[in-house]
């Protein structure tokens, strides 16, 4: 079954894979082909970043993964529990420093943002639901996932299937069935902040 769509008031209209878009919490653990998995990170591939830098690298594992997937799902904080669930846990990183002189990068975070973002329409783009998390061991993830130093966590990514929400618990259907909703309209102002 497909999520119900979900609208948030669209002031001026924008691409329909931006509005598709959406955050759910009741995911499912219905198999998620390896050649879509590709195709994620292929699109994260193509993301801008500064210099052509690409500084995003992922850890990632499915349902079947076992041992690995445990670990990752340790990671996760008691409130993003129901993330367990879902097919697909990725971890993002990005490199602190430029690959060419070892120089801090500022913009790596940035450029990491567009890849997750660009994972996030392509999975909305194949029809698969995503949700970005924090909310996981930020201090130990490098640690416990191998990841040098250099790189700077991100977020969690939940990818999954559609699933309707029936035996969920409550409070998750009813997060997912809150009307989508931005902030104010004014966030951008031309020429001098507050025009």
């Amino acid at each position: 079954m497909q999520y119900p769509e979900k609208s948030a008031e669209v002031t001026v209209p924008i691409a329909s894979l931006l509005a598709k878009r959406w955050s759910p919490v009741v995911m499912s653990d219905a198999k998620i082909d390896q050649k879509m998995i590709d195709r994620l990170f292929e699109a994260a591939r193509w993301a801008p970043s500064n210099y052509n830098e690409q500084p995003w690298r992922f850890v990632y594992a499915t349902k079947d993964d076992g041992k690995e997937r445990e670990v990752i799902e340790s990671l996760l904080v008691d409130g993003n529990a129901w993330a367990k669930s879902a097919y697909l846990l990725i971890v993002s990183f990005t490199k602190k420093t430029f690959a060419k002189n070892d120089k801090p990068n500022r913009m790596a975070l940035h450029d990491l943002g567009a890849a997750n973002l660009s994972i996030a329409l392509q999975a909305t783009d194949m029809g698969l639901v995503t949700h970005q998390m924090g909310g996981f061991d930020h201090e130990n993830v490098n640690t416990i996932l191998g990841v040098p130093d250099d790189f700077l966590p991100g977020s969690m990514m939940a990818i999954s299937q559609p699933t309707d929400s029936k035996g969920a618990p409550a409070e998750l259907i009813q997060r997912d069935e809150k009307p989508r909703s931005r902030a104010s309209t004014v966030i951008a102002f031309r020429g001098k902040w507050g025009q």
